[in-house]
């Protein structure tokens, strides 16, 4: 059993309803952690999921408050929200550097698994920003300098190009379609797994004494539809083959 950490994969969503010369606005908090959660709990996993609004004030900032993981997943948290505790972005005070203590954790053992969406990597309009932290030499890839996410509409379907690694689960067999990614470049050394468009979906590599991994499209809707995240049998074993591959 693997101690996993869950940031991101939230979001609060605000409409403004117009009838005429009246408006009025409505608010929903939603979560797209579910399938990711159920997939690790069913292979026995602990699963922490700390919530977007909840990443600047609570993500662990140091060594000591990581150590209580194996496992650190970032999906669709950009770099702001860990970079910017409320004491350093309201207060104006020094505070912990949260990415500098994550990387270092990984450094010394930990497992460190980025998934795609609109604000990972570099993400949408550039907004992720993780190409300009220290972050960015942890991960198995090269992370583009403008808004990499690709489109697919249409659909596009992954390619396993290393099927007898232990971070695919041991999943066979064709993979359901996905509808966009996150476009990166794979660093020397890495092993490239899976892709799509030809370019890298799943990609693995060491890290100091630590390792990390990425899954550059969605673990839930929009790019990850319902074939893939809710009745395929091979998503618990793709992402619990990586969090286990992560925690040796």
């Amino acid at each position: 059993m693997s101690r996993v950490l869950i940031a991101g994969e939230s979001w609060i969503s605000q409409s403004t309803h117009i009838k005429g010369v009246d408006s009025f606005t409505t608010s929903s908090y939603v979560t797209g952690v579910e399938p990711l959660r159920r997939a690790l709990e069913g292979r026995g996993h602990e699963v922490t999921h700390l919530p977007a609004h909840l990443v600047p004030g609570q993500f662990p900032g140091d060594a000591e408050a990581l150590a209580g993981y194996d496992v650190v997943v970032l999906s669709d948290i950009g770099a702001n929200s860990l970079q910017l505790s409320p004491e350093v972005f309201e207060g104006g005070t020094p505070g912990a550097d949260r990415i500098d203590a994550l990387r270092g954790w990984v450094g010394d053992g930990g497992g460190l698994l980025m998934v795609g969406g609109y604000l990972s990597f570099t993400g949408f309009e550039g907004k992720a920003a993780y190409r300009n932290t220290a972050l960015h030499e942890v991960l198995p890839v090269e992370l583009l300098p403008e808004d990499d996410r690709v489109e697919l509409p249409a659909g596009g379907r992954p390619s396993a190009v290393g099927t007898g690694h232990p971070a695919l689960g041991g999943v066979t067999g064709e993979w359901p379609p996905l509808l966009g990614y996150n476009r990166v470049r794979p660093r020397p050394g890495t092993e490239v797994l899976a892709t799509l468009g030809g370019d890298p979906l799943v990609a693995v590599a060491e890290y100091g004494a630590g390792r990390s991994a990425v899954f550059t499209s969605d673990c839930s809707p929009h790019w990850a539809p319902a074939a893939f995240c809710e009745q395929w049998d091979g998503y618990a074993r793709v992402f619990g083959g990586l969090v286990e591959w992560l925690s040796r």
